[in-house]
């Protein structure tokens, strides 16, 4: 595709003297501390802070609606619509604040490991550690690609540009805006590099499946004899940390596409949670940020740099940056087969999902719909008990698409290439949270591993009554009464109440999708 979208005026700014385009990784290092926008941490890493906004803005995300686009997208509080005059008037603004600051940097690479379903987009920012950002988290062009790179969708970044609600027709300062017709996403008014990220994959996120490719917010390993996992799983479940495993090779952790070939990652690097990491519990995520990694909102020692991953005064989400190369054991090019096996991971604070359960091809649609999870007392202000939480398809607010359509995807390649499915609750067993515990790490890995190495294929089931799910009865490492979650609980009464409170939520979280078959709800949903 030619450079849809690139205007007259982005191609006079991409000209200027203060733009300096493909920065290599020394040279934003260098330009990230001389202006003062980080600094170095002990293992080398540059430490920036990003001020007022410490995660992503969704209620300021916007998609232009556009022509080409109205009737495909899935309009509402997700994705919120905005007129084609409030983008032009936002995006001249940006581009003439951009021509009059002293250095502008620009990224050029591609969304896509698979070359033939890669995106070529180039990324542009104010911040020079923005764009050391884009660097390790995109897939970067070798010194030919770099000749012929022409860019299908930009993203312009300037975080100290502010908008005006009364005349710039946003909600507040800060903006995120995708417009499919310029092939342009344009952000201001914040200074959180994840914006840069999740706008790429809100992107692939209607891209791909136009070109009957699955886009999935998941990680994806292989092993050693090619098997392929995939690992859907909402924050705080254990899908960065589950899927780096030392015996299976990485593929990404967060984005990939399923297409007729198999699996690939979307991203060329890593964007890891780092509240409380240990060398002990994730060597391979502490050991990659190193030199030409990104760290965000972490504390360090004025004295030495050394970071403080339990130190969570700036935010609960802190971050680190990397390239895949980072990581020891990955598959490069990130490309690999079909998935053998898909596991969803959530963190049941009801303490009454088994920690792991086969799931048919409908109970997988369900609960891929479903994507459920739990908020944890204090987490949000006003949460004080544990609170169900759904998020569709393990990643809605990056879904530009109707979810059933994701969803109906998934049932067919899981069909097509007889991939075995599985929920895993990584969450509490023996009582809610606060009375019970979590699951122990080494149970889950036991059970994953059970999984992924086919020991459950023909195991030995028993059908739980209320959310109608397969549980093996023994898995190797894992004591068998902790497989039945009513076993681990004093109270059998008090399990059954939360059990059918929890499988109420589910209920009446799906009435929300009115056009999926009847079948998925029936054959798929609780029991009781």
């Amino acid at each position: 595709m030619s450079s849809i979208g690139i205007t007259n005026e982005l191609n006079q700014l991409l000209k200027q003297a203060n733009v300096h385009i493909q920065l290599s990784v020394p040279q934003l290092v260098e330009r990230v501390l001389n202006r003062e926008e980080g600094i170095l941490t002990s293992t080398g890493a540059v430490c920036a802070q990003t001020g007022t906004y410490t995660g992503r803005s969704p209620k300021d995300k916007y998609i232009v609606d556009e022509a080409s686009v109205r009737s495909k997208i899935e309009w509402g509080s997700v994705n919120q619509p905005i007129s084609e005059e409030v983008f032009s008037n936002l995006y001249n603004k940006v581009l003439n604040y951009l021509k009059e600051k002293d250095e502008v940097f620009v990224f050029k690479g591609y969304a896509g490991a698979d070359k033939k379903h890669r995106m070529p987009i180039q990324v542009i920012n104010e911040y020079a550690w923005h764009n050391l950002f884009a660097h390790q988290l995109f897939i970067g062009p070798d010194q030919d690609e770099l000749l012929d790179h022409d860019a299908d969708f930009t993203v312009i970044s300037a975080p100290d540009f502010k908008a005006n609600p009364a005349v710039d027709g946003t909600s507040s300062e800060t903006f995120i805006i995708i417009s499919f017709e310029r092939r342009t996403v344009l952000i201001g008014g914040t200074e959180y590099a994840g914006e840069i990220k999740k706008s790429i994959f809100s992107v692939m996120n209607y891209i791909l499946p136009e070109n009957n490719i699955l886009s999935m917010h998941c990680s994806a390993n292989v092993g050693r004899e090619g098997d392929v996992a995939l690992f859907f799983g909402l924050s705080g479940t254990g899908k960065t940390t589950l899927s780096a495993d030392s015996h299976r090779k990485l593929i990404g952790d967060d984005e990939h596409g399923w297409s007729p070939n198999g699996v690939f990652n979307i991203e060329g690097g890593c964007y890891a949670k780092c509240i409380s990491l240990s060398k002990e519990k994730e060597p391979q995520i502490f050991n990659a940020i190193r030199f030409g990694s990104v760290l965000e909102n972490v504390v360090l020692n004025k004295e030495t740099r050394e970071a403080d991953y339990d130190d969570s005064t700036l935010t609960e989400n802190t971050r680190a940056a990397y390239p895949i190369q980072a990581i020891d054991n990955i598959v490069e090019p990130s490309v690999a087969g079909h998935p053998n096996t898909i596991v969803f991971l959530t963190a049941d604070a009801f303490g009454v999902l088994p920690p792991i359960s086969k799931l048919t091809k409908e109970q997988a649609m369900y609960h891929f719909l479903s994507g459920y999870t739990s908020k944890l007392a204090g987490t949000e202000r006003g949460v004080t008990a544990p609170e169900a939480t759904f998020s569709t398809c393990f990643g809605s607010p990056f879904l530009p698409l109707p979810a059933t359509r994701y969803a109906a995807m998934l049932g067919e390649k899981i069909e097509e290439h007889n991939s075995r499915v599985y929920l895993v609750n990584t969450g509490w067993t023996g009582g809610t949270y606060g009375e019970g515990s979590r699951m122990k790490l080494a149970f889950t890995r036991a059970m994953i591993q059970a999984a992924l190495e086919g020991e459950l294929n023909n195991v030995e089931t028993v059908k739980d009554d209320i959310f109608g799910l397969e549980i093996p009865i023994h898995v190797p490492g894992v004591p068998d009464e902790v497989l039945q979650p009513h076993l681990t609980w004093a109270d059998p009464k008090a399990y059954d109440e939360k059990a059918r409170e929890l499988a109420a939520s589910f209920r009446n979280n799906f009435k929300k999708f009115t056009s999926v078959p009847p079948e998925i709800e029936v054959q798929g949903g609780p029991k009781g």
